[in-house]
Order: C-alpha cells, then structure tokens, then sequence
C-alpha cells in the first residue's frame, strides 16, 4: 500500500474485523492482511494497547494441547469502532471529491 497506515485505521480495522467474531492473533492477523500488509509483530501491540483501554477483552480456548487466545470487541470498543466508522465515511467523502473533481 502506498499509503500510511495510521493507528487510528488499524485500530478500526482490528475493531471492525472483532465485530464480526472473536478471533485468535493469527486469524486476526490473516483477516486484516487481506486490506493491510501487517506482520503479526505490529498487530500485538495494537492488539494490547486496544485491550489497555478495554476495547478488548481476551480469554484463552484448549487446542491441540496448548491454549490459544482469543480476542473479543467489548461494548466500548463497539462504541469506538461506531465513531471510527463515522469518521471514515466523512473522511472517504471529502477525500473521493478531491480525487474525482469535486463530483
């Protein structure tokens, strides 16, 4: 992507893709990459700093013998993943009549 990526989309991609169902770092990861070409090694930190202003709640699941986090959208983080979306659309708008001419 030619673009930088800020914080504040990651967080709401992250949000957006918990919205949907909780997931796993891997898996979560997988899911954002397909959008965002990210390495499991910055997705951790966004994952704790979001779970730090409780936007994420983690449990843990048995498989294979090993336990494997999952990461769950808590009500404040679909509280901020409403207002990311807002944003976005306000944001998408001025940006598409700057690329296309004012249309």
């Amino acid at each position: 992507m030619v673009f930088q990526l800020g914080s504040a989309l990651l967080d709401a991609c992250v949000l957006s893709v918990l919205s949907r169902d909780d997931a796993y770092g891997y898996k979560l990861t997988q899911e954002v990459r397909e959008v965002i070409n990210i390495s499991e090694s910055t997705l951790y930190p966004v994952l704790r700093r979001l779970q730090k202003d409780e936007c994420l709640e983690t449990y843990d699941m048995p498989y294979q013998g090993r336990n494997r986090r999952y990461y769950k959208i808590t009500t404040r983080g679909k509280d901020v993943l409403d207002v990311y979306l807002e944003e976005w659309k306000l944001y998408s708008e001025k940006i598409n009549k700057v690329f296309h001419g004012g249309k």
